[in-house]
């Protein structure tokens, strides 16, 4: 297989595009590096085509090697024709591959194994050869008592064993069967009538439980239960089922809530088969078939291959098909729901950052109480205390005097509130609290998950030991309002709440995926090299986490990084891991100018000899080199003459005339409050302001300041266009208007459209 030119096909992109990015891959390139400084080489392809490029490449090569090692197995039983060869080279798919290669597989002892081991496989032959013999007769050859064939019945069962199996083990039939039943085929789902019964609880759960213990699980089970009604009595056209819906039906399945099966177009399937298995086939071998037996058509050879057809694919065939498609289908939304997490985590990494504001982080809580800690402008933390403004002590007074203290004492002018338990109790203290003060002074509701996964784990503790986990909690929520992304880094990203069935997926894949999300958002941002974390560090291109450390070591043992170069002094990190580095670490202050931007050292000298060319010194790029642009109009020349490319020199430029230039902060900013809002206040026909903070297959949901997200069906996300998926028309963390369409306070469900 050409795969450079399999995959520029696949991706639309040209065969020299894909060759130079897999020559730059086995040269050990990370892909950030590649879309930033090998633009040229590849012709500007952005991350995402070249993340696509990449596992495709994986694939494919994965593919290619599977081929080699089913060839030797097959070569090495002396069975490789030439025509086998072929189809197994010429192979696109490892579903198609492992269909070739089943036939020569070492099996388990099935009941074919055993009626070749009673010598009945020549009888198999010569029925399916001559379809127009008496079996009875060419069977009566094969009785062996000593062998437990002791019946012409016998002997034709096994004959018909081997067959089915040899029918079940045709590439070319099950390639058939899989698209018939893949293009007409349903799937049923209806309700599991043993879930919840009394022997299935007993089964599962411990004889000793109270009767509180058991009103809690029943009442439990029962909510699960409403989460599936809707998939009770469902049916779909397997083509026509979406994604989010796949997922759904897998974990009430899993969870014992529903039954699924796929009705496949069985009739038509056994008269494919038929016609490819019987010589002149016919309708009428159907009829004379239907409700019979082996032992009532010994004499008649066609109506036994048909039973053994009907055999091989209910037994054999039909529940693999099932199995492969099922998993084809989880696949396909697996992905799907991975590149909307993918989408929805980048909107939310790259939200913009909030400089310059002292923030309080409030852990809301009940019995333990709140948790707040102050972290000044550079994330330090100034102080921590803990406040029981909530149910049981209500000490709501005591909370406002002491926060209004903290206000008062570090000038903090923003309030950072996590939307955990009892995150509503919280907001409404805070409100009221806002009005009495006379300083402009608001709040965010940030949305807190996976804070409590960072600070209970081993990056916290060592970053905070003498905190506890509440106390760690607060500062996460305090600093993820001040750079999202260099806070979030610290949290596995299928924790951090932006994704929809992330726990039912395959998480190698997942954590992969959104593994490459962070790693192109933290390069697209860059990183200082003198305040980063290691958490953030690990996500450079060309950083691993012991480098990461061993950055974070130098830097406390040696004091701050003066320039790049010095990196190279840092354990571990060699010629090859500074090339793919350097570009995207930033240092302020440092003894080179040009280290604070995003140009690449390697082309430090073309950036200065541009410099020169405007009569520009260099050495204070704080405020950028204005007009750059419009004096370098004919770039190709320019280009030539500094030994650059043009895309080079175009990002040259544009680094010099915005050094330091935060990408984030063209997102839209957060909302930040001074009052509140109750479900109850919510009115039919209001038009209010929202954050974006999920974007799912059917929808977005929305926080208005309810404490209860909104759900702008995918139906009301807009009338001029059709929308194929929500993430066309809205991003997490969009500023948008909504209007009110209704509201359940009973159900907690709020319906938004953004049609106004």
């Amino acid at each position: 297989m050409d795969i450079e030119k399999k995959i520029a096909s696949e991706l639309g992109i040209k065969p020299w595009q894909v060759e130079a990015v897999v020559a730059l891959i086995d040269e050990g390139n990370t892909i950030p590096f590649i879309a930033r400084y090998r633009k040229e080489k590849h012709g500007s392809l952005d991350d995402e085509q070249l993340r696509a490029l990449d596992e495709r490449l994986r694939y494919l090569r994965g593919l290619e090697e599977r081929k080699e090692t089913i060839l030797a197995s097959i070569e090495e039983q002396g069975k490789l024709t030439d025509e086998l060869r072929a189809q197994i080279v010429a192979a696109e798919t490892l579903v198609l591959l492992e269909d070739l290669y089943r036939p020569y597989k070492q099996k388990r002892r099935t009941r074919a194994t055993i009626a070749k081991e009673k010598g009945l496989e020549p009888l198999a032959d010569a029925i399916f050869r001559d379809q127009n013999c008496d079996p009875s007769t060419l069977a009566v050859d094969y009785l062996d008592p000593e062998k437990e064939v002791e019946t012409i019945e016998d002997a034709l069962t096994g004959a018909m064993d081997i067959l089915a199996e040899r029918f079940s083990d045709e590439a070319d039939y099950r390639t058939e069967i899989r698209r018939l039943t893949k293009e007409e085929g349903q799937i049923t789902v209806s309700e599991k009538s043993s879930r919840g019964s009394k022997e299935d609880d007993e089964e599962e759960k411990p004889a000793s439980r109270s009767a509180g213990t058991k009103t809690a699980e029943n009442k439990k089970l029962q909510e699960r239960k409403t989460v599936y009604e809707t998939y009770y009595d469902f049916s779909s056209p397997l083509k026509k089922l979406q994604g989010y819906q796949t997922l759904a039906i897998n974990r009430g399945e899993r969870e014992k809530f529903l039954t699924v099966k796929i009705e496949a177009p069985e009739e038509e399937i056994l008269r494919y088969l038929g016609g490819q298995l019987i010589t002149d086939f016919d309708k009428s071998i159907l009829a004379r078939t239907e409700g019979k037996q082996i032992a009532d058509l010994t004499t008649d050879a066609k109506g036994l291959i048909f039973l053994t057809i009907e055999d091989s694919y209910k037994r054999l065939i039909a529940p693999a098909i099932e199995r492969e498609l099922r998993s084809d289908l989880t696949e396909v939304a697996e992905d799907g729901a991975i590149r909307v997490f993918g989408k929805n985590l980048t909107q939310l990494l790259m939200q913009p950052p909030i400089r310059d504001q002292v923030v309080l982080g409030w852990d809301p809580a009940f019995r333990t109480g709140c948790k707040l800690a102050v972290v000044d402008a550079t994330g330090k933390v100034l102080h921590t205390v803990v406040v029981y403004p909530t149910a049981p002590q209500n000490k709501i007074e005591e909370t406002k005097r002491t926060v209004k203290a903290l206000i008062d004492k570090y000038n903090i002018t923003l309030i950072s509130v996590g939307n955990g338990t009892a995150s509503r109790e919280s907001e409404l203290v805070i409100a009221d609290m806002l009005k009495e003060i006379g300083k402009p002074v608001h709040y965010v509701i940030v949305n807190e998950a996976g804070a409590s996964v960072y600070s209970a784990s081993k990056r916290a503790t060592e970053e905070f030991p003498e905190f506890d986990v509440g106390q760690r909690s607060a500062v996460s929520i305090a600093r993820r309002l001040q750079d999202p992304l260099a806070e979030l880094v610290k949290i596995e990203p299928k924790s951090i709440g932006v994704g929809q069935y992330q726990h039912d997926m395959n998480q190698g894949k997942l954590s992969e995926a959104l593994g490459a999300v962070v790693e192109d958002c933290v390069n697209h941002v860059g990183v200082d090299l003198n305040t980063a974390s290691a958490s953030l560090l690990e996500y450079v291109s060309g950083v691993s986490k012991p480098i990461a450390k061993n950055i974070v070591a130098y830097r406390e043992a040696n004091g701050v990084f003066h320039s790049r170069k010095e990196l190279l002094k840092v354990a571990k990190l060699g010629p090859k891991a500074y090339e793919q580095c350097a570009g995207f670490l930033r240092i302020i202050g440092g003894k080179e100018p040009l280290d604070a931007t995003g140009v690449h050292p390697e082309s430090y000298t073309a950036a200065k000899e541009l410099l020169e060319s405007v009569g520009f010194d260099g050495q204070d790029l704080g405020s950028g080199v204005t007009g750059l642009s419009l004096l370098t109009k004919n770039k190709e020349k320019l280009a030539e003459k500094l030994g650059i490319g043009v895309e080079t020199l175009t990002d040259i430029i544009g680094e010099l005339e915005k050094p330091g230039r935060d990408p984030r902060d063209e997102m839209p900013k957060p909302i930040l409050r001074g009052d509140v809002l109750e479900m109850e206040d919510l009115k039919e026909g209001m038009i209010l302001k929202g954050t974006v903070r999920n974007v799912i297959d059917f929808g977005a949901f929305v926080d208005i300041g309810v404490h209860q997200d909104g759900l702008v069906h995918i139906s009301q996300l807009t009338n001029k266009k059709f929308v194929k998926h929500p993430l066309d028309v809205v991003s997490v963390g969009d500023i948008v208007e909504v209007k009110v369409l209704s509201v359940d306070v009973k159900k907690k469900r709020i319906g938004l459209s953004m049609i106004i």
